[in-house]
């Protein structure tokens, strides 16, 4: 140190310049002094020259100094180049389903437990879950060593693992990373490894985190924030991301905490006082979901960490409680304690993980008997392996093996416990994986591993096949195999582990055992089986059936079905009373049929099984129950149950007890008076004991269910459907009077009743339990009316008229308002104010009372305006004896008339009209209105006029004008009569009187003009055209012809037709407006003068005539003409005036002085010919001979007259046909596509115009015609403009060249035409065919299997396709029908094919294991395809020949009846078998013996097994006394003709025996099972008569209640099906519409909402479609072998400039196929004949170097380069086979450059030479280039526009992906709403059917049959069996011979 140089207090320095200053001071002499890290390393020379610049200092006076302040350093913690080279790894948190949450806690603990790895003492782990109300915090505390300075900024710089960290001091010690030694199970704590996980899991918990800590020996305390915000902020401002400061404090200091949110951060701060060593974890910012589930599902996360950590908490050999020997002092010394703070009063939760004893690894421990421990070596790495293997037995009922607590639920929960097996059992069968893992003593959560090769199931005996899903093991592995940074999967442990060269041992008492270990675990796990496995004999094999009860659909067959079990040394047969235990209910009833899954004959040990129980009693179930065999009550008495079934049958409901408490019971059949009371009642429930009930009895169903009486009174109807319930009520029970109802008077209505008291259960509201009716009560009566108290007035149908008769109506009521009888006598009274009223007579009938004929007057309002009247009716003697109802009294009918006015006389203008009111009036003076009331007006000498006044009884008559000739101004009078004619009613005529007076009104008019012109009315005059007539006046006269002076007023009435502009004032003075001649010679014009509307008027015609000529006109009838053909028509010429009106002036001589000009003219054809009638001049034989076509002029010329027509010369007759669009030439097509250009064919005439005669037919065919078009037509006529359009959909054919032929015809008459060659090549992409191959020697014997079919695609090259996924490849199988069987229906069995095994080929479909038909006879089978398009590929049909398999048993077809015989004389009774044939018949009915002979040896014996004597019962002998007879064996078949017992047989009366056919002989197999035939033995003859029909009648109504049962069941299974798969389709569809949604993706709710949907968004992606670029190169050998594509197809372009400028820059290879193989290459050049260019990658030498671009040399740049240079193949986006595409470009492109502009582009070249390195062809987005020899400028280096180019295609934008993935979501949303749709319909359908009245009735019909058989077999349990034996001493020989049979 060198010396101070100034007096500076060392106190004041330590505290630290805040702004950063530099500060010089001194230290006195005397004191002493360190300089030390903030690492507390002191500084001498040496470690002061390894300093890094920026490192922080502390002077201190001594090593141990606390700091007096927080000190600050700044760091940098890049993350390490590892995040770079291993940043593919998998990454974090795959969740697998499950919150992670507890994995990301589990990467702290295990630094945690690294930090802790060299406690001396305990070991301790903290995690605090702070959520009291503050800023939500989790903190994990340790106890461990803590970090130094450079250990903390070390953590803090990602994926800088152990492993790259340099080595730091600690405490005074220079340490690094040292591998632990080994230990057992791996338990070294060396779990924290990448320097990933702490940083991940602090982020996926929240988003800051503080690390505290405190390292061993230093009294400093380092504390680290990391956190997003700090990362955004540093982001934002520009600065260093990776860059902050470490804080260094003494332990304690929170002074720089800030905020109440953070008290538990203080709270933290404050423990640090006397901690030698700590660290802590404290994370912020954490997410509400994370806080959520760490509250709720605290014992789940918790639980989850015990599992991970098993080992290290609870030792080596983990937890076991079942044990007692662990001592507490052998317990590891660490404790992970959990810490959950809530906000009050929410108590702390504390959990330690060794208290857990849930977890995984603690429930399979516990569960374990016996273990087999190994040890795993691989042989590379060295890395090791200790392996658990542990054994879960079968004890009796159950399976032991433990639920995982962590596995998701089942899905399929309808199953209740007690029917089905635990779910353990379940999940071991089921599951798929048996180890867990373990790294470094803690376990990998996400890899779990199969069993190895010497402990799968497929690898050891059968027998144990069960007990391989009894075990589950452990495995421990070291460090040396790899797991992911996130230490929830292992990256290559099952890789390692399975290899060959992997040595597994054995291991017993910690020592390696040799041997084989598959030996050695076999062994081991069949002791554990005899030791361990408890299991049930299954005794009595019956059949075996299947179950179509059961889910999942592979666990309906096979069941076995047994008669009795052997269970712990107990036997339990069918038919034994039985009681369940640990089942809700406990159920009682009578064992049936013993039930175990799988193929089994005779007797079996197994585990599990199930049991039939029948239910009783009956009255309660009628129904079979399946139940575990585990669940018998073994302890059960047969006393006890029954007891307990009698018990519970007594007491049932029996009967109704019904009690009248007010004494007034109604009887059967009574008749009440309407209102009556009825009750009050009370009704008892009685059992047959007698007792009251008030709810169903228990037996053994939990609290018995409540009763309840309901009471129904129906009223009853004519039709069932006409019955109204009056009253309903329910009754519950009351302990005082049960059951009671209380009195009603409610029954008032007349008619029958019935009442009805009906006992329901309350909670189903059912009148049946267990199929029986409960008890009910019926009462039947009838109401009638009571005595008239009141009546009702009908209302007036309609409105009555004055003085016409009406009725009224009266109903006569009862109380009760029911309809009652009239008393007699009755005289009503009517009365009404304002009117009088009368009536003639009253009618009674029935309750109807009417009084008839009633008739009002009085004055009434008008028709249109009604009033209401009061009319009250009055009937003396009833109670309520007077009604109102009110009456709209009308206007009566017509009666006479009144007119108005009543002048005499009326004064009347003549020429006017004058107008009457009439007025129609009924009998009282009122106005009336009726139909049909029609007035006549009548003016003598004038038409009438009528009015009708049907609407309102008034109408106005105005007259017809009244024009009379006057004379001398003398008036005249004239009558006028009124009348209603043709009226129904009789009205008096009514007479007016009119007086007419003269007018003075004009009456006619005078038309004059100059020179004494006078225009008389209809005169015609001519008049030059367009000449005028001016000064032309009016005169107006009136009726006295008296001139009427003209005025405005009479100017303004003036009207001519000629013109509407007049002018008023020249018309006052009696002037008319000029009259203007049309210019156009024309007919008679019509002109007129008006006055008054045309009352009086002047009219004149004027002809007009033509004017001199002034020019010549010519008109052609035709303008078009044809080369070289006449002019249709002729060409009109005339002379027209200066109006061009013809002048008529030509004459015959004028023709010889016209002449005609134009181009090409044929003047030889051309005729003058005059048209005298017209005076014009027609031009005939207008003809071009030359010249182009289109329009030519043709100029006439008449003296010095001159006209010019234009005429449109068109092409000539169709001649020949040319191409004028189509393909590309070569034409090349892949077989069966079409051609994407259609030909377009044009007609033209000889000289090659286009013509356009629509004529023409077109058509096209192909040469030779093996080649097959497919076109939308084959001929068509040409369009207007001449052409014909083939567009070609298809071609098909042979590989090879074609032609198609295109010709034409016109009128029949053939016009050459032309062909085009085309060139038909394979499609690679096309099935054509199936390939069967398979043993064609195979035998196929019934009920085998098939050998294994080999199925290939054939493309249309000969080549195998496996392109195609194997569901749509199928094997149908059908019987062949014989020849005699026309029916086209068949059976056809559809089968799918199988994986391919390791040794078969994948590029064809296997169909291995099929089933073989289990009957005989022959079958074809064909192998099918479906293609994408909707079609079937169907191979070849192959026949076979199933034959019998090997010979089982011997059996008649069909089986005989059971016989009943007697020792009766009469050979009938004793016949045993007649007519009989018995064959040796496979197992599957099918004979199969026709190579086998022998003899059929025929014995009588007992049931038990044995002959006569055998166990001292007689056997009935046979004829002859003989105990058996002998018959040939042929062919595998023996016939007995009969076989007769001999009279006075001896036998045991009413026993059963069986009649043995035992098949002997060298040829017959051993194994062969004999055939028992049953006959039942008699002495009665009579009894076995009896005997014979019963069990016949037995038979028969036991088959068919079988069948009825089967079809009932069949229909509820379906139903069951149907309500599956109903629900199952609608969880399809709420899944995808919850994906709809949670993606948050458009949908409906409906089809056609989804279809709409649908249409819209496939239109948005057509849209992208079309607007998107494409390479328009044809590519049609993409997809064979071999072959990658076209060139400009095989990679995308985004930028379209860049697009542009490169695909031209290579268009000579844009075309180019490139190939993988020379072999690919050289087979389309040959196929093309050599014109399709190709290159292939085998022949391709491009340089692997990836070399920067020009100006960057050894990493750095030598200038700035301008124009953004790029290469321009890393602008290529290649979709497939990138690496070989990119090899490919770099050899076509080489290293060319892309940059923006010439300009850029040519400085950069310039610098780039100018640095001596040479520069590569540079392009320009601009379109430029500049070759490698610097040469620009010019049209070769410039590209031409985008469409002149076939450019690259562009890569589809993200949103076509998206669009897809919605159209599919939406397509699969819609599918599965039309398939739930589809299913509901179905069940309903079925639901309907299953309750329609055909299938009640079959169900009534069964229970018939089931009371009959019942009956019938009470009948055969009573029939008399007579006692007694009879020996052989007794029989008597009869004379019928002994043998009976050949």
């Amino acid at each position: 140190m060198s010396e101070p140089t100034a007096d500076f207090p060392l106190q004041q320095w330590c505290s630290g310049d805040p702004q950063g200053h530099r500060t010089k001071f001194a230290i006195p002499p005397h004191e002493k002094f360190v300089l030390a890290t903030t690492d507390r390393v002191i500084l001498d020379f040496h470690k002061f020259e390894d300093l890094q610049d920026g490192s922080t200092l502390h002077l201190l006076q001594r090593e141990d100094q606390a700091l007096t302040a927080a000190t600050e350093e700044h760091i940098n913690f890049t993350p390490h180049y590892d995040t770079l080279i291993k940043g593919g790894l998998y990454e974090y948190y795959a969740s697998e389903g499950q919150n992670p949450l507890a994995y990301a806690l589990a990467e702290l603990i295990d630094n945690s437990l690294s930090a802790t790895a060299k406690n001396p003492g305990a070991r301790t782990v903290e995690i605090r879950m702070v959520f009291d109300g503050g800023k939500p915090t989790v903190i994990v505390l340790d106890n461990g060593c803590g970090m130094t300075f450079t250990q903390l900024k070390n953590w803090a710089v990602y994926r800088l693992s152990k492993f790259s960290r340099d080595k730091v001091i600690v405490g005074g010690k220079l340490e690094g990373y040292t591998r632990p030694d080994p230990v057992r199970r791996s338990l070294n704590s060396d779990i924290s490894y990448f320097g990933v996980g702490g940083k991940q899991a602090v982020f996926f918990i929240g988003n800051s985190t503080r690390m505290i800590t405190k390292p061993v020996g230093s009294p400093d305390v380092h504390e680290l924030i990391l956190s997003k915000e700090g990362f955004e902020s540093r982001e934002k401002d520009k600065r260093d991301i990776y860059s902050t400061v470490i804080k260094n404090r003494k332990p304690g200091d929170y002074s720089h905490v800030k905020g109440d949110d953070e008290r538990c951060l203080r709270a933290l701060i404050g423990e640090e006082f006397g901690k030698k060593s700590f660290t802590a974890v404290v994370i912020t910012g954490v997410s509400p979901e994370h806080v959520a589930f760490l509250k709720r599902d605290f014992d789940v996360w918790t639980r989850q960490l015990a599992n991970l950590y098993h080992y290290y908490i609870h030792g080596v050999n983990g937890k076991d409680t079942s044990s007692c020997s662990a001592k507490v002092d052998h317990l590891p010394k660490i404790d992970i304690q959990i810490i959950l703070r809530e906000k009050p009063p929410k108590s702390p939760s504390v959990l330690n993980l060794r208290e857990i004893d849930d977890d995984r690894q603690t429930l399979f421990l516990n569960a374990t008997v016996d273990t087999f421990e190994f040890h795993a070596a691989t042989e590379k790495d060295g890395g090791t392996v200790e392996g658990v293997i542990r054994y879960h037995p079968f004890l009796y009922d159950r399976e032991t093996y433990p639920e995982d607590p962590d596995a998701p639920p089942a899905l399929d929960d309808d199953a209740s416990d007690w029917e089905n097996e635990s779910a353990a059992w379940q999940q071991a069968r089921a599951r798929k994986h048996i180890f867990d893992c373990f790294w470094n003593g803690r376990l990998i959560p996400y890899t779990k591993l199969q069993e190895f090769d010497w402990c799968a199931a497929s690898k050891g005996p059968k027998e144990l096949a069960e007990c391989y899903g009894r075990i589950s093991g452990v495995l421990f592995s070291d460090d040396r195999f790899e797991v992911s940074t996130n230490k929830l999967t292992f990256m290559d442990l099952e890789v390692k582990l399975k290899q060959n060269s992997t040595i597994f041992t054995r291991i017993v008492n910690s020592q390696k055992q040799r041997g084989k270990i598959l030996k050695d675990f076999t062994e081991w796990l069949k002791k554990c089986h005899e030791k361990w496995d408890k299991q049930v004999k299954f005794v009595g094999f019956k059949e075996t059936i299947e179950r179509k009860e059961l889910t999942p659909k592979k666990m309906q067959h096979p069941w076995a079905t047994f008669s009795s079990i052997v269970w712990d040394g107990k036997v339990y047969k069918t038919g034994q009373l039985v009681k369940s235990q640990k089942t809700v209910p406990i159920v009682y009833g009578r064992m049936g049929r013993f039930l175990l899954y799988g193929e089994h004959k005779g007797s079996v040990f197994a585990t599990g099984g199930e049991v039939e129980v029948l239910l009783e009693p009956k009255e309660f179930y009628n129904t079979v129950k399946t139940i575990a065999i585990s669940k018998i009550n073994k302890t059960a008495t047969d006393e006890e149950i029954q007891s307990i079934i009698d018990n519970d049958s007594a007491k049932f409901p029996e009967l109704l007890e019904v009690e009248w408490p007010k004494g007034n019971p109604w009887p059967q059949n009574a008749s009440r008076a309407a209102g009556t009371e009825f009750g009050p009642i009370q009704v008892k429930i009685l059992n047959k004991k007698g007792e009251s009930l008030s709810q169903m009895p228990s037996v053994g169903l939990g609290k018995g269910k409540k009763m309840f009486v309901e009471l129904k009174i129906v009223h009853r109807g004519p039709a069932k459907e006409d019955h109204k319930t009056v009253l309903h009520s329910v009754a519950q029970h009351s302990p005082s009077w049960n059951y009671a109802f209380k009195k009603t008077a409610n029954l008032t209505n007349p008619g029958n009743y019935t009442l009805s008291l009906n006992t329901k259960i309350s909670e189903s509201n059912a009148y049946v339990f267990g199929g029986r009716q409960l008890p009910s009560f019926k009462l039947t009566f009838t109401i009638v009316a009571g005595t008239p108290e009141s009546f009702v007035v009908s209302p007036v149908s309609t409105p009555p008229h004055v003085g016409v008769p009406f009725n009224i109506s009266l109903f006569i009521k009862d109380a009760h308002d029911n309809a009652a009888v009239a008393p007699p006598d009755l005289r009503p009274v009517l009365k009404c104010r304002d009117l009088e009223l009368s009536y003639e007579a009253v009618s009674n009938l029935g309750t109807t009372f009417t009084i008839r004929s009633v008739k009002a007057k009085g004055k009434v309002l008008n028709c249109q305006k009604s009033k209401m009247y009061d009319l009250n009716v009055t009937l003396p003697g009833l109670k309520t004896d007077t009604q109102t109802v009110q009456i709209c009294l009308l206007p009566g009918n017509p009666h006479s008339l009144h007119v108005t006015p009543e002048d005499e006389p009326i004064a009347l203008e003549n020429g006017n009209t004058f107008t009457f009111t009439a007025e129609v009036h009924d009998e009282a003076g009122n106005i009336t209105a009726q139909a049909k009331q029609i007035v006549s007006c009548q003016v003598k000498g004038f038409p009438p006029v009528t009015a009708d006044c049907s609407a309102s009884g008034t109408g106005q008559l105005v007259t017809k004008p009244i024009n009379l000739q006057i004379t001398n101004g003398e008036p005249q009078n004239l009558t006028v009569e009124f009348e209603m004619p043709k009226s129904k009613w009789k009205v008096p005529l009514v007479l007016r009187k009119l007086k007419v007076v003269p007018s003075t009104r004009v009456s006619r008019m005078e038309l004059c003009g100059d020179d004494n012109l006078v225009l008389r009315n209809g005169e015609k005059i001519e008049w030059l055209a367009g000449g005028s007539l001016e000064n032309l006046f009016y005169k107006l006269y009136d009726e006295a012809g008296r001139l009427v002076p003209p005025t405005e007023e009479i100017a303004c009435r003036i009207k001519v037709n000629w013109t509407g502009d007049v002018n008023v004032t020249d018309l006052a003075l009696g002037k008319l407006p000029v009259l203007q001649v049309p210019t156009q010679v024309q007919p008679p014009i019509f002109y007129l003068v008006s006055y008054q509307d045309q009352n009086v008027s002047v009219s004149f015609n004027i002809v007009p005539r033509p004017d001199e000529a002034t020019k010549l006109k010519a008109t052609p009838l035709h303008n078009t003409v044809k080369l070289g053909e006449i002019l249709p028509g002729n060409i009109s010429l005339e002379l027209l005036d200066q109006y061009d009106n013809s002048t008529l002036t030509f004459t015959s001589t004028c023709k010889d002085h016209i002449t005609v000009e134009a181009d090409g003219l044929d003047k030889s054809a051309i005729d003058f010919v005059w048209q005298e009638s017209s005076g014009s001049v027609l031009v005939t034989g207008v003809q071009f001979l030359s010249g182009p076509l289109g329009p030519r002029e043709l100029c006439f010329t008449y003296g010095s007259f001159e006209e010019r027509v234009h005429v449109k010369v068109t092409a000539g007759v169709p001649a020949l046909l040319k191409l004028t669009s189509g393909p590309e030439m070569p034409l090349q097509v892949l077989n069966g596509h079409g051609i994407a250009t259609p030909f377009v064919v044009q007609v033209c005439d000889e000289r090659g115009n286009p013509t356009t005669d629509q004529r023409v037919v077109v058509r096209v065919n192909s040469s030779p015609p093996t080649l097959k078009v497919t076109t939308a037509v084959i001929s068509q006529p040409v369009s207007a403009e001449g052409k014909a359009s083939f567009p070609v959909s298809g071609v098909s054919g042979p590989k090879g060249c074609y032609k198609l032929v295109f010709e034409g015809s016109l009128n029949q008459k053939p016009i050459p035409g032309f062909t085009v060659n085309l060139t038909v090549i394979p499609d690679p992409n096309k099935p054509v065919s199936l390939s069967v191959e398979y043993n064609t020697a195979a035998v196929f014997p019934a009920g085998g299997r098939f050998p294994v079919f080999s199925v290939t695609v054939v493309s249309d090259e000969g080549c195998p396709m496996a392109t195609f996924n194997p569901a749509a490849a199928s094997m149908r199988l059908w019987k062949e029908a014989p020849p005699q069987n026309t029916s086209p229906h068949r059976e056809v069995t559809e089968l799918k094919c199988c994986k391919p095994l390791g040794d078969e080929k994948k590029d064809r479909f296997h169909f291995r294991d099929k089933p073989i038909p289990k009957q005989v006879g022959k079958y074809t089978i064909q192998f099918s395809l479906k293609i994408d398009d909707g079609k079937l590929l169907s191979s070849n049909q192959i026949s076979i020949d199933v034959v019998a398999n090997q010979p089982v048993r011997l059996a008649p077809d069909p089986p005989p009846p059971t016989r009943f015989v007697s020792d009766s004389k009469v050979i009938a009774h004793r016949t045993l078998v007649e007519n009989m044939t018995l064959r040796i018949m496979d197992e599957h009915g099918n004979a199969a013996g026709r190579d086998l002979g022998g003899t059929v040896v025929v014995s009588i014996e007992n049931l038990g097994g044995g002959g006569s004597g055998s166990s001292g019962q007689s056997v009935p002998l046979f004829e002859g006394q003989k105990n058996s007879l002998t018959t040939s064996l042929v062919e595998g078949k023996a016939h007995f003709t009969r076989l007769v017992l001999m009279e006075n047989s001896p036998g045991e009366d009413g026993s059963d025996y069986l009649l043995l056919f035992r098949p002997e002989g060298p040829m017959v197999p051993t194994t062969l099972d004999p055939f028992p035939l049953l006959f039942h033995f008699n002495k009665d003859a009579e009894n076995q008569q009896k005997m014979f029909e019963l069990t016949k009648k037995k038979n028969t109504l036991t088959t068919s209640i079988e069948a009825l049962r089967e079809n009932f069941a069949t229909s509820t299974e379906l139903l069951t099906a149907l309500t599956s798969q109903c629900l199952n389709e609608s969880e399809k569809e709420s899944v995808i519409r919850k994906e709809l949604i949670k993606r948050k993706l458009e949908s409906g709710q409906t089809i056609p909402e989804i279809e709409e949907l649908l249409t819209r968004k496939r239109s948005e992606l057509d849209q992208i479609v079309r607007s998107h670029r494409v390479c328009s190169i044809p590519d049609q050998f993409r997809g064979q072998q071999d072959v990658l594509g076209a060139v400009g197809h095989l990679a995308l372009v985004q930028d379209a400039d860049a697009a542009r400028v490169i695909s031209w820059q290579i268009r000579g290879d844009m075309d180019c196929v490139l190939t993988k193989t020379l072999a690919a290459a050289q087979r389309i050049y040959k196929d093309t004949n050599g014109q399709q260019q190709v290159m292939s990658l085998e022949t391709m030498f491009v340089r692997d170097d990836n070399r920067p671009l020009p100006h960057i040399r050894n990493g750095r740049a030598l200038f700035d380069p301008p124009g953004n240079p790029v290469y321009a193949i890393d602008l290529l986006h290649f979709p497939s086979d990138p690496q070989s595409c990119r090899t490919a470009f770099k050899s076509i492109l080489g290293n060319t450059i892309l940059m923006d502009d010439l300009n850029s582009a040519n400085h950069y070249r310039k610098a780039v030479v100018q640095h001596k390195m040479p520069c590569p062809t540079i392009l320009t987005r601009q379109g430029d280039r500049i070759s490698g020899n610097g040469k620009f400028g010019g049209a070769q280096n410039r590209a031409p526009p985008m469409h002149a180019l076939k450019v690259f295609g562009a890569p589809l934008p993200p949103h076509h992906a998206a669009l897809k993935e919605h159209i599919e979501l939406l397509s699969q949303h819609r599918s599965a709403l039309e398939k739930k749709q589809e299913a509901a319909k179905e069940r309903g359908a079925h639901l309907k059917m299953m309750q329609s009245p055909e299938s009640l009735k079959q169900r009534k019909q069964m229970e018939e049959m089931i009371t009959q058989l019942e009956e019938n077999e009470r009948e055969l349990a009573s029939t008399p069996v007579r006692a007694g034996k009879r020996g052989l001493e007794r029989a008597q020989p009869s004379g019928t011979a002994g043998k009976r049979f050949k």
